[in-house]
């Protein structure tokens, strides 16, 4: 397995689909309730077979350098993702996205995995920017942009469409010379 180690907890893994799909998979159906209100794509992904699919489909955008997506893994078990759902050469900068198990909410896991996707974007990407894109009512995700030291750039209007009808967005960033300090 390929991992990025942060901490003695935490660490990132590129996924191996017919390994992780399984697990993947229940990890994000026991959290369904919760994550489905800020993903829309929780209602599409109904077997295992959908996540390993969609974790095939994440390594290959890696293989061609379109994104990055990774296992969280909180003392070798996986407890959500987080990925950088795209980069943009034009300026230089990528945005991450993230779920975590509703078990695992409350240890410091996302913080501490956004702090190890920084590292990887500013340091093997070389990217100057990375954003965060969060629901202005999605409290956990912006407390989580807020605590790894992201500057809340503003609010766009109407910039996500969740379950519930369009939500507005806080875009949060971290610049590479903010990071080295």
């Amino acid at each position: 397995m390929f991992t990025f180690k942060i901490d003695n907890e935490v660490s990132l893994a590129l996924p191996r689909p017919k390994i992780d799909a399984e697990a993947v998979f229940h990890l994000m159906d026991e959290s369904r309730d919760e994550l489905k209100t800020w993903l829309p794509w929780v209602d599409n992904t109904k077997t295992v077979a959908d996540e390993e699919k969609f974790l095939s489909d994440t390594l290959a955008e890696f293989g061609t350098g379109d994104s990055m997506s990774t296992i969280i893994l909180y003392k070798d078990q996986p407890a959500g993702m987080i990925s950088f759902n795209r980069f943009r050469s034009m300026d230089k900068s990528a945005e991450i996205g993230y779920w975590l198990g509703t078990k695992f909410v409350g240890k410091g896991i996302m913080h501490r995995a956004v702090s190890g996707m920084c590292h990887i974007g500013f340091i093997d990407y070389r990217v100057n920017k990375i954003e965060i894109h969060a629901a202005i009512d999605n409290e956990r995700s912006n407390h989580v942009a807020q605590q790894a030291g992201f500057h809340l750039d503003g609010c766009i209007r109407a910039n996500e469409l969740l379950s519930d009808g369009f939500h507005d967005g806080n875009i949060w960033t971290l610049l590479k010379n903010e990071w080295e300090k």
